[in-house]
């Protein structure tokens, strides 16, 4: 059990990933400066309101152009049910595994055609298919609609003829607090978790208390606290911050999947990840943290413009091809 798991450092030595470079490159640094500089002061002073909201979708969905392009896989869209997202298949497809995608969005923002060239990749690097969950989105829909339709999106997979121990978990941003919950809700009712779990710059704490200290350490080059705390509020509304599926933790577990955790160095949400590993650990699971130097927040989504974005979804690919609960 102790191959995957790692103390909170940048670089792990005791897993067999490659981990990050200790410099950022030099795009990446410019990437940095250009976010810091363009995309940040608009974050921070828009409302969140009605058109602010548009507004919002309608930058991240451009910013997101200068990400991947799905190139190599065929889209599917599903509406079925309570069910909605798209399959992502890669075209060398390889038969047994699944990704169950859940997007980053602030519970109000993003799409799964907003991720459909970082979800490609992943599917491209892992050759397995991926579904991409179309959750719905405050602030029409509020607590709990985005954590439930997560739990009926792995349902559905199950009653597809897929085992729970071949569906791998991962998302970014807020997906990551879906799927820490949906690993929480498993326990509490005695489903079979998934395979593994692989994390992209992960939401823990929807206070953003967690986020709002480390800016004090340093300053986000893509949002404040503040901002980001005004986003999630349209999802949790009234709703007191210390309920269950909110406040999300973990009880000890002998069933936890294994965790792959990747943050950028100058997130706000690095001390979210680091929380994050230590309760997935003193739950008595395994949790591998990778911090990398320099990167923002779902760095992993600019692939064609960073090399850091590739490497570090090559090492989520690895973990995916490799940890197996059954076997730690």
């Amino acid at each position: 059990m102790a191959h995957w798991a790692v103390t909170l450092r940048t670089v792990q030595q005791t897993t067999m990933l490659k981990g990050p470079a200790l410099r950022p490159s030099p795009r990446s640094q410019a990437l940095v400066r250009a976010t810091s500089l363009l995309l940040r002061p608009l974050a921070d002073r828009v409302p969140s309101n009605g058109p602010g909201i548009a507004f919002t979708r309608a930058l991240v969905a451009a910013s997101m152009l200068a990400g991947d392009s799905p190139r190599g896989v065929d889209v599917e869209k599903v509406r079925c049910g309570p069910v909605r997202g798209e399959w992502v298949r890669p075209r060398d497809v390889r038969a047994g595994q699944v990704i169950l995608y859940l997007h980053g969005s602030g519970y109000a923002i993003c799409s799964p055609r907003t991720h459909r060239g970082l979800v490609a990749r992943l599917a491209r690097y892992t050759r397995l298919p991926a579904f991409c969950v179309e959750y719905r989105l405050a602030p029409k829909h509020r607590y709990p609609a985005a954590a439930d339709d997560v739990d009926a999106a792995y349902a559905w997979l199950i009653r597809q003829g897929y085992a729970a121990e071949d569906i791998v978990i991962a998302g970014d941003s807020a997906g990551g607090h879906l799927a820490l919950d949906l690993i929480a809700e498993n326990a509490r009712t005695g489903r079979a978790q998934p395979r593994s779990v692989v994390l992209f710059s992960p939401l823990l704490d929807l206070t953003l208390d967690l986020a709002a200290r480390q800016e004090k350490v340093r300053r986000d080059p893509l949002i404040s606290a503040a901002a980001a705390k005004r986003l999630v509020g349209l999802y949790t509304a009234e709703q007191p911050a210390d309920l269950p599926r909110l406040q999300v933790r973990l009880d000890q577990s002998d069933g936890l999947p294994p965790f792959l955790i990747q943050v950028g160095g100058v997130e706000m949400l690095r001390a979210d990840a680091e929380e994050m590993t230590r309760m997935v650990q003193n739950a008595g699971g395994t949790a591998a943290l990778q911090i990398w130097p320099g990167q923002l927040h779902v760095f992993q989504a600019f692939s064609r413009l960073i090399p850091e974005a590739r490497s570090a979804l090559r090492d989520a690919a690895d973990f995916m091809s490799t940890a197996n609960p059954r076997s730690m």
